[in-house]
């Protein structure tokens, strides 16, 4: 007899997602909310006010020890051994072949102490990866995921929803910045990252069972500011409009990350990290494809491997597509041959056999005021 499929993790936050109304689904293994009434509506609100999301699926891997900083660098492609201690920083961590496994972030908590998060769906792969590049140095490798939740706050009135719960002072916590504070009275790592394109928090939490308590704080405290749960799908739409790559989409094993735009956080001045070799060679070869930015002229939403043409010839292939909730258009991201002239020709996508013009434009599609 086959083997039953696994049934998907609940996060310690199921019953708050529940009595909420939230439509539950499996995503990378673990039981989220995918929506709780409309997702515009949770879109709209994160742009205007605030959300609140639960990314607990993701994983948390912790590095420590004499060697750490040197483990990370050996590992992944950023110089993370300069990063100062209460910052964190983009990164990714690619094969001998220079293909992304995961783009994810990494805080540093101490002069010997890092914490990696990673993408729920290649959690298992980071850590595991991670462990072997950390064999012969002084350094540990613990995959926590399990201990932690993780909520995101994000919008406009973050800030302001936040300040009364915690004892941080949030004007002192810079953009990609992490540190240990309370959050009605729990301690947690709270970090200013995000994945919206709006300014907002994470908040790390450990033991994972405080997490509804938190989850409530910020519920009730930004009741009268805007403040709404949201789900993946909105979570979507709004990394989509600002431009962000999602893994398995627009980064996967088979991309460098020149190929999506992303050689800026590939540091060779290092002597040496895994797949350095095959990066230092694709940064001076032309790309195969480029990743692109299009808005619809039509109302057809764009989808996830659709044809893009210019002049009626296929010339690359959609990787994220959404109605955008902020432009009021059907915008995609795509790949496209690498020294393909964008700025003249025809550009369509293939929607069901139906010619659909587009415009190509410059990511991000969507930028905040600052």
């Amino acid at each position: 007899m086959p083997e039953s499929p696994a049934e998907p993790r609940a996060t310690a936050l199921k019953d708050v997602h529940e009595n909420a109304g939230a439509t539950l689904v499996d995503f990378a293994g673990w039981l989220m909310p995918l929506r709780y009434a409309s997702e515009t509506a949770e879109h709209k609100a994160v742009r205007e006010a605030a959300g609140l999301f639960d990314l607990s699926h993701m994983g948390e891997i912790r590095v420590s020890g004499p060697d750490a900083a040197a483990v990370m660098d050996h590992a992944f492609v950023g110089f993370l051994s300069k990063v100062k201690v209460g910052r964190a920083r983009y990164t990714m961590i690619t094969g001998t072949d220079g293909g992304v496994l995961d783009d994810l972030i990494v805080y540093r908590l101490g002069e010997d102490e890092y914490l990696a998060v990673a993408n729920a769906a290649n959690a298992d792969v980071v850590a595991a990866a991670m462990a072997e590049r950390a064999e012969g140095f002084d350094a540990r490798v613990e995959d926590e995921s399990a201990q932690y939740s993780l909520i995101a706050l994000q919008g406009p009135r973050s800030a302001e929803i936040l300040a009364p719960l915690t004892d941080a002072d949030l004007g002192e916590i810079r953009y990609y910045a992490g540190y240990e504070h309370t959050v009605a009275g729990v301690p947690v790592l709270l970090a200013r990252t995000g994945y919206t394109g709006e300014d907002g928090f994470e908040i790390f939490v450990e033991p994972a069972e405080k997490a509804p308590e938190i989850w409530t704080a910020l519920a009730e405290q930004g009741s009268g500011l805007g403040l709404v749960p949201a789900g993946l799908s909105a979570r979507d739409t709004l990394r989509l409009e600002a431009g962000m790559p999602l893994y398995g989409q627009e980064l996967s094993s088979d991309l460098t990350p020149y190929d999506a735009g992303l050689g800026r956080v590939v540091k060779l001045e290092k002597e040496t990290f895994v797949g350095r070799d095959a990066l230092e060679e694709a940064s001076r070869t032309t790309r195969p494809r480029r990743l692109i930015g299009l808005v619809s002229r039509g109302r057809r939403p764009l989808r996830k491997d659709q044809q893009v043409l210019r002049d009626g010839e296929p010339v690359g292939t959609v990787t994220s597509g959404a109605p955008s909730p902020t432009l009021g258009r059907p915008i995609a991201m795509a790949y496209v041959d690498g020294e393909l002239d964008t700025a003249t020709g025809a550009f369509t996508v293939d929607v069901r056999g139906r010619a659909e013009a587009v415009d190509v434009v410059e990511l991000p599609f969507y930028r905040r005021d600052t």
